[in-house]
């Protein structure tokens, strides 16, 4: 007995009452409805056979065949073990940190994550999604919900970059593939471990993926062999023919780097065993071609070496192919004739023959010929050109635009009977002359249409000069007319060159040719040719009549003449310290050159080592720019600058390599600093600059060395420990000088970038040389034997040489030759002084100890009283200030130590007498020590550094709008005029600004500040204008049309008459007030602009349609396409129905009358169209209901034996139905468990079994 299933407790019976009688025409009756078995309802998938495998059934219900389609979204499951899950509190599954975690991967991959727990408590985890959704989503799950375990596996470091691979692209797919972390060592660190970190199965796919790749990398080699760049045409053979026979016959990779490159390295990779043979093979070679091969050098025009390389070096690889040379060619760029022949002495012969048969194959002729008639030359579509080419084929014939000039190139006969053809077609060109040349083909096509004539003009081939014009009469007379005017104009016609250096070209066309543009217009029917950039020519062509070329010329040179004014270049060297101090606070010193100069100054960058400063403008601004800028380096320093002519010719001898000489000079003249002109410019005008004393020593040397370096040239070195070369030196360059005086030869010391920092160089004639070298030599000698001396220093003066951390002691040390200088320790009470070292370095040393303790005991100290409250504005950002006072009057200067408690005590009249000494107090007073000629003038430039203070009458109403916004507009002044600017509280309202600062300063920033008080009161003028004000009253229902979608139409509005305009709130009491405001005029225009509007709209109308609601998102159509043009096409506003409305067929529609009937009649034509595409689709779903669904279809059923209504869809012999099953029941918790509810397992169900 068969057994029946409910699935759905559903009945349709009643839904497709209206389609019972059709349905069952012709079937068995209802109580007899035909129940399907399970295998019918639900037939099972095909089983995978052998292809071609035939059977006797017949096909299942889902075909014979199944083509396999590729799914975008995939499913992936898989298990964490309860040992390795890293949340094991399971008691509310679903709710706590693996739900939380799980959330969050799901938001940041787009993966569909589903959790349950298997009966082993481990975690099942099913995600689903696209494949590199899927795969981020798996990393981060492991990482996240699984404990992760770590390895090392050790590779070779070489090996590291191709786990990494390109990008790190390899390495980003292994820890996707494996969901693992993978850190490799980086570069610098010598461990070769790899550390992977992740679940115990994803280690151990990485480690083998890991060691795959090593294994791979493991039977490759790379060696790299260094060989002479001469030798590389050897081994690579003509048209390298040799190197690709060696690589297949090795199976290695050879990478010879091209002759362009200048490099010896040739790269072998490969098999171990292939990149070893192919080694052995390129190194005999070598050494066979070392041995063997021979050079010699001949001299060739640089213009023919084109020919001898060849197309793409052709050539050079034919010779070598045939006799078995190389050809070394020199650089294309570099001035040099020399080529080198390289190979076996009895094949250089036949070599050098085809090198100079090569370089005279070819030449090149220019012949001279009117641009215009290059066409003419050319003949239609090349005919005349072209018959010479084809008689010589092997000449190259080359024109150039807006050039009087025609190329030829090829073997030297063919070339000369090219010229003579050329020279042939020119002579005729020009005797023949005539109006066909003139007139261009568009002005005889205009003639023929306006005069309605023929025209024929003769052919080349005629050599005649005669025009035939056929027509009406009339027509013919004022063609012929106008055709002689044209003639005549053409030979008034005139052609100019102009030389304009091509640097030029730019500024006269300017920005997008508007220069150009200019005079084009002004100059029109004058046609102005630039050469194309690519050709570096001068030339610009002017063509046109005779007087307006005349005229555009001299307009054109006026330009030019401006231009090369405003070009003019000077290059000022400024010391690098100075340059900030040209710059100014916050760039005000350049800005102000720059403005009252009209001139444009580039400054180095801060990290280049150059001292130049580029001006360019008019050459009578650039040199008042020179004076400014070096005006301030005056008043810096005590500078001078002075130019000595030396011959050109010598200055590279002078520099000396490295520029050793001439650094040799700067270094014994302190300060100076020496500017040779640029190589190639012919200049012979040295330029020294420096302090007034040691300009004229150096000029001196300098004219004494080119001496030298013109009568005798002679050099020898010395080698002396680096520590005695300021002994050898001298204070001040006095010992060394001594030398100098007496041999007249000159001493050159190692830089401290030199390498060889032991080496002496002395230079001069070779008898001087030798007597300086001697010298020298006798002076080292004696530095090497070693006394010790001593001496007496008063105790009180111990404390100079040894503070600073023995600042002194270590200058003495460099100065003599390392000499040791031992001071006593503090409370020996002991005044002896020892010193060892080098006899002579010890007495000089004992002497300038002795200077020392003179000039100490020679000082006085002045006091200077300022108050304490100018100290830190003395003192300068980090002292700078006081630095260059005591450095330039050699004093030292003492600031006391700050006193906050120190107030100056309230004086009342009559207390003090106007005779009664001030008495400054201890804090105020600044100590000046030195010597008492040096002390003055440092007090003097201390004073100079006090700040005064100034009021300057600003109101208050200003005084918000001067600090701006953050204190942004205050800042800016006080940095930009180096003062201080103090604004007084708001609550004091006082109208005064108080400015603090250096009286050079005061004059410029008092006026900065009343230039901007006068911009304010402008700006607060303006405003008053702007505040016009005007309350428009308008129906608070008309205000979200006025505002209009996302606020176009008041932003149109507000844009257009420039003004603000305010809605009122909701909490306003007027809620029909619009405050409009700006400048009066535009008030009232957007005050008539909103009225307008309100007019308009008050005229119109609103009117109901009741529209079926299964219609409504028709009409409104995507995104509201539709319903948004219907509203622009009858100009009305159309509002339908909220979700959930009393009346949900109710549109309105707002408008002109005439526009809402349109529209109204349109919206009930779209209704009836839609209405029936509606119920076409209705009864079309009624039909397509499955027979089975039919109600009262389940006769057979179980508890159908009252004829109550149908239990659903009911199959036969479902697998529920089967001994020890039952049917799954869809309300229960236990056969449809809740995500997240964790359910104790029961016995097994026909579906299979549970998962959580």
């Amino acid at each position: 007995m068969s057994s029946v299933a409910v699935l759905t407790p559903e009945s349709f019976a009643e839904h497709r009452s209206g389609l019972k009688d059709q349905e069952m025409t012709g079937c068995v009756p209802e109580d007899e409805a035909y129940i399907p078995t399970y295998l019918e309802a639900f037939p099972p998938l095909p089983e995978k056979g052998a292809p071609g495998e035939k059977t006797g059934e017949p096909a299942s219900a889902w075909g014979g065949k199944i083509r396999p389609i590729k799914a975008s979204v995939i499913t992936q499951v898989f298990h964490v073990p309860l040992e390795e899950r890293r949340y094991k509190d399971n008691s509310q599954f679903g709710e706590g940190e693996e739900a939380k975690v799980c959330l969050d991967i799901m938001q940041r991959t787009g993966a569909h994550i589903e959790l349950s727990l298997a009966k082993d408590q481990g975690l099942s985890i099913m995600v689903t999604g696209k494949l590199e959704s899927v795969m981020k989503a798996r990393k981060e799950i492991v990482a996240r919900l699984q404990t992760q375990a770590s390895a090392t596996v050790a590779i070779p470091k070489e090996h590291h970059r191709f786990v990494i691979g390109k990008n790190g692209e390899k390495l980003q797919e292994l820890e996707l593939k494996t969901a693992t972390k993978i850190a490799i060592p980086r570069p610098d660190d010598p461990s070769a471990n790899i550390r992977i970190t992740g679940t115990k199965e994803g280690i151990e796919k990485a480690r083998h993926e890991i060691l795959l790749i090593s294994a791979e990398q493991d039977k490759r080699a790379v060696e790299r062999l260094c060989l002479e760049k001469a030798f590389h045409p050897f081994i690579a053979g003509a048209h390298n023919r040799l190197v690709q026979e060696l690589s297949q016959e090795t199976g290695a990779r050879i990478s010879i780097p091209p002759p362009s490159l200048p490099r010896d390295e040739i790269v072998i990779t490969g098999e171990k065993e292939a990149v070893a043979l192919a080694l052995s093979r390129i190194r005999a070679i070598y050494d066979d071609k070392k041995r063997k091969t021979t050079t010699i050098s001949v001299e060739v025009k640089k213009s023919q070496h084109k020919y001898i390389i060849g197309p793409k070096g052709n050539t050079l690889q034919e010779i070598l192919e045939t006799t078995g040379v190389s050809v070394e060619m020199p650089p294309l760029d570099s001035g040099s004739e020399t080529i080198i022949l390289r190979g076996e002495p009895d094949k250089l012969g036949p070599a050098l023959t085809q090198v100079y048969a090569k370089a005279k194959s070819v030449m090149v002729v220019e012949v001279t010929a009117p641009a215009w008639l290059h066409r003419f030359i050319i003949g239609k579509k090349g005919q005349n050109i072209g018959r010479i080419t084809q008689q010589l084929p092997r000449v190259h014939i080359e024109f150039t635009d807006g050039e009087e000039r025609i190329s030829l190139e090829g073997p030297t006969a063919e070339v000369e009977q090219a010229q003579a053809q050329i020279q042939e077609i020119i002579k005729d060109l020009v005797s023949t002359h005539t109006l066909s040349q003139s007139v261009s083909q568009s002005a005889i096509n205009r003639i023929k249409e306006q005069y309605k004539v023929s025209v024929r003009i003769p052919q080349d081939s005629e050599r005649s000069g005669l025009v035939r014009i056929e027509g009406d009469p009339k027509g013919v007379q004022l063609a012929r007319r106008e055709l002689i005017e044209m003639v005549q104009r053409m030979e008034n016609e005139r052609t100019k060159d102009l030389i304009v250096e091509q640097k030029l070209h730019r500024s006269i066309i300017g920005q997008k040719g508007e220069k150009i543009k200019e005079v084009r217009d002004k100059f029109p029917e004058v046609i102005i040719n630039f050469p194309d950039p690519s050709q570096k020519s001068d030339i610009v062509q002017l063509r046109g009549p005779k007087n307006e070329v005349e005229k555009c010329g001299k307009f054109l040179q006026k330009i030019i003449a401006d231009l090369i004014e405003n070009s003019f270049s000077l290059s000022v060297p400024i010391f690098k310290q100075f340059h900030k101090n040209i710059i100014g606070k916050g760039g005000a010193n350049i800005k102000k050159i720059r403005e009252e100069t009209n001139t444009k100054i580039d400054l180095p960058t801060e990290n280049s080592n150059s001292e130049m400063i580029v001006i360019t403008g008019k050459k009578s601004n650039c040199e008042a720019a020179r004076d400014r800028i070096l005006s301030i380096q005056r008043e810096l320093a005590n500078i001078k600058e002075a130019e000595v002519a030396i011959p050109a010719r010598l200055h590279n001898s002078l520099i000396g390599s490295k520029g050793c000489l001439v650094r040799s000079i700067m270094e014994d003249c302190s300060g100076v600093h020496i500017h040779f002109p640029s190589e190639g410019s012919g200049s012979d005008k040295v330029t020294i600059r420096g302090p007034v004393g040691e300009v004229e020593k150096a000029k001196k040397q300098l004219l004494q060395l080119a001496e030298e370096k013109q009568v005798n040239n002679f050099t020898a070195e010395l080698q002396a420990k680096p520590e005695y070369h300021k002994f050898l030196i001298g204070r001040g360059g006095a010992n060394i000088r001594r030398v100098r005086d007496k041999t007249g030869a000159r001493i050159i010391f190692p830089s401290p970038d030199d390498t060889e920092q032991e080496l002496i160089t002395i230079v001069g004639k070779e008898e001087a040389v030798r007597q300086a070298q001697k010298e020298l030599e006798c002076l080292v000698k004696n530095l090497d034997d070693v006394v010790e001396d001593s001496m007496v220093v008063d105790v009180r003066h111990h404390r100079h040489f040894v503070c600073r951390r023995g600042q002194v002691l270590r200058e003495l040390a460099e100065e003599y030759g390392g000499v040791a200088v031992s001071f006593p320790r503090t409370g020996a009470n002991s005044q002896r002084v020892t010193l060892k070292g080098a006899k002579d370095c010890a007495e000089a040393a004992k002497k300038r100890i002795q200077e020392i303790v003179e000039d100490l005991e020679s000082q006085v100290s002045v006091e200077v009283a300022i108050p304490q409250r100018y100290h830190r504005a003395i003192m300068g950002p980090k002292g700078c200030r006081i630095q260059l006072i005591t450095r330039e009057h050699e004093v030292q200067i003492k600031f006391p130590e700050r006193d906050d408690s120190q107030e100056a005590p309230p004086q009342e009249n009559g207390d003090v007498s106007p005779e009664a000494e001030f008495v400054a107090p201890k804090c105020d007073i600044i100590t000046i020590a030195g010597r008492a000629e040096k002390c003055e003038p440092a007090k003097a430039a201390l004073l100079a550094l006090v700040p005064i203070t100034e009021d300057v009458e600003v109101s208050y109403e200003l005084h918000r709008y001067i600090i701006g916004q953050k204190g942004s507009g205050i800042r800016k002044m006080m940095e930009e005029y180096e003062v201080n600017i103090w604004v007084p509280q708001p609550e004091k309202q006082l109208d005064v600004i108080k400015v603090t600062g250096l009286v050079a300063n005061m004059v410029r920033a008092k006026q900065g500040l009343l230039d901007r008080v006068k911009e304010l009161q402008a700006e607060q003028a303006d405003r008053a204008l702007r505040s016009f004000k005007v309350i428009l009253s308008v129906d608070p229902k008309f205000h979200p049309k006025i505002i209009g979608r996302k606020g176009a139409v008041i932003s149109q509005i507000r844009k257009d008459h420039d003004v603000s305009i305010q809605f009122p709130d909701k909490g306003d009491e007027q809620q029909d007030a619009i405050v409009i405001l700006g400048y009066e005029r535009n008030v009232e225009e957007a005050s008539q602009a909103i009225q307008q509007l309100v007019a308009e709209w008050q005229e119109m109308v609103s009117r109901d349609v009741h529209l079926d609601p299964r219609t409504h998102a028709r009409i409104i159509g995507a995104r509201g396409k539709a319903i948004r043009k219907l509203m622009e096409e009858f100009k009305v506003d159309i509002r339908f129905p909220q979700p959930g409305s009393d009346e949900p067929d109710k549109v309105a529609v707002t408008g002109l009358p005439e526009a809402v009937d349109n529209a109204i009649d349109h919206l009930l034509n779209l209704e009836e169209e839609y209405m029936l595409s509606v119920t076409e689709t209705e009864t079309l779903a009624a039909y397509m209901k499955p027979p089975s669904r039919y109600g009262g279809g389940g006769g057979a059923g179980v508890d159908d034996s009252s004829g109550g209504p149908a239990k659903g869809f009911v199959v036969l012999d479902a697998p529920w139905n089967a001994a020890g099953n039952k049917a799954p029941d869809m309300s229960s918790a236990e056969d449809f468990p809740t995500f997240g509810m964790g359910v104790a397992p029961k016995q097994a169900s026909a579906w299979g079994p549970k998962k959580f």
